[in-house]
């Protein structure tokens, strides 16, 4: 674990891999610190010293709430709630995300902040409810309405500055009356926006403060400066100020997106909603493929309150694609040629995707596509591959992918590879293992697979030179 502050440099890659990174990066987060909400500090790392990469996974649920593994709490739930009312509005529109919000705490979610359900729970309308609260108690800068802050972000981040910034006070003002929590919610968004950008949000941390209303700018310098520890913080971190202090804090000392996550919750306290702001924001700097697929692949929930739909996370990416102003149908895969599962290596399988779909349940799936449905597989892990020149994060994604094959082997699991066609991707990925577990060369790898998988593609020069640089 780094003790010192990490050199960040920024990573180009496509917009959308960053937009997808953020909303799924946020609703990981949140479903990986959820098992660790209110334990002491330490507690993920004791648990998980060394990345758990085979069938059992840090995705471990479990906590005060019995969460299942990888799934997502209040925090994420009231997001898509925020998300559902910008896309379907068009914008924000505060009257009918207030009564999203009314909605669900009525159903009576398994979790909700105590600040929140006070202010849902008032009778009062969207315009008065929290400033009431406020006014009565004058403590209201709990971190409930950062924690919901990725989708506005996205949504606005196209808009400019001053349009995100105002946004996020908007949507922050309808549960929490206190302007300090609204702050807190612009500068967010801020950052975000810059990250979507292909821009260092560390590097705008001072322009986005000077920005703050004046009554709050000196609170929040202080908790974004580069020195600034949680150990400083002069409240608990469900308060707003340390919850992103302390996310800006692990993004500067992390190396990449699963060590930014790991810090944060080892601070323990608010584990759920610590790790949900910091992946929303490693999210859109990492992007998609720098989040670990073995977390991606189980994030799932339901939000009470709502038609009862299982998220998962094809939603999740198609909801991030139209935050960001895509007007696409949900994916739905078409029929391949159900090429059947062939054995390539000791274990390692290759098939289509529809002979990956109706294989025998016992495999462990690795798909290198779109598949629109999960399959009826107990493992399925989901790469963010594709076959053209988007992949600026390859030998990111190439390697989480061998690193987790590697692990499921380790338990005793048979590993189907897949993609759309069993091609191209699938052809990497035999080939890129038959180098790692068996010491061949590229040329020898590719002869190999070429001639126990006949479907082998080799079109793809990317894919090419990223099979020399795999050891």
């Amino acid at each position: 674990m780094p003790d010192s502050v990490s050199q960040f440099v920024p990573q180009s890659m496509p917009r959308s891999h960053r937009v997808a990174g953020a909303l799924i990066g946020a609703a990981v987060g949140d479903a990986l610190g959820a098992p660790f909400e209110f334990g002491p500090p330490g507690q993920f790392s004791a648990r998980f010293p060394t990345p758990a990469r085979g069938v059992r996974t840090e995705m471990c649920g479990g906590g005060a709430l019995r969460w299942e593994p990888g799934e997502f709490t209040d925090d994420t739930q009231m997001a898509l709630l925020l998300a559902g009312s910008l896309v379907e509005r068009g914008g924000l529109a505060e009257a009918d995300a207030f009564a999203r919000f009314q909605r669900w705490a009525e159903a009576e979610p398994p979790d909700i902040g105590s600040q929140t359900r006070a202010v849902l729970g008032s009778g009062l309308p969207w315009d008065a409810a929290a400033a009431e609260h406020f006014s009565r108690y004058g403590h209201a800068a709990g971190n409930g309405s950062l924690t919901r802050a990725t989708p506005g972000a996205l949504r606005f981040a196209r808009e400019g500055t001053a349009a995100t910034m105002d946004a996020a006070r908007r949507q922050s003002a309808l549960t929490h009356g206190d302007p300090a929590a609204g702050e807190g919610c612009a500068v967010f968004h801020e950052l975000v926006r810059v990250a979507l950008d292909g821009g260092d949000p560390l590097a705008a941390v001072p322009a986005t403060v000077a920005l703050v209303a004046s009554a709050h700018r000196d609170r929040w310098s202080t908790v974004l400066a580069p020195d600034w520890t949680p150990d400083r913080a002069t409240e608990p971190n469900g308060a707003v100020w340390p919850t992103l202090g302390t996310a800006v804090w692990a993004l500067r000392r992390g190396r990449d997106f699963a060590e930014v996550l790991r810090l944060v919750i080892d601070r323990g306290g608010d584990t759920d909603t610590l790790a949900s702001v910091a992946g929303g924001l490693a999210g859109a700097v990492y992007g998609i493929a720098g989040i670990p697929m073995r977390w991606t692949s189980v994030v799932h929930g339901r939000v009470p309150g709502t038609d009862g739909r299982l998220w998962q996370l094809a939603d999740l990416h198609h909801l991030a694609a139209a935050l960001d102003g895509s007007t696409a149908p949900p994916y739905e895969a078409p029929e391949t040629r159900r090429l059947e599962p062939r054995e390539v290596a000791d274990g390692v399988w290759a098939a289509d995707l529809d002979g990956a779909r109706h294989s025998a349940t016992d495999f462990a799936v690795v798909s290198l596509c779109r598949t629109g449905t999960r399959f009826e597989h107990d493992v399925q892990r989901f790469a963010y591959l594709t076959d053209d020149d988007a992949n600026s994060e390859l030998d990111v994604v190439l390697s989480d992918v061998l690193d987790d094959i590697e692990a499921l082997r380790a338990d005793g699991r048979r590993v189907l590879v897949h993609c759309f066609a069993g091609q191209s991707r699938t052809g990497l990925v035999l080939r890129a293992w038959l180098r790692r577990s068996q010491g061949l060369s590229a040329t020898e790898a590719t002869d190999t697979v070429g001639r126990r998988w006949p479907h082998l593609g080799l079109w793809n020069e990317s894919f090419t030179h990223a099979l020399e640089r795999v050891h």
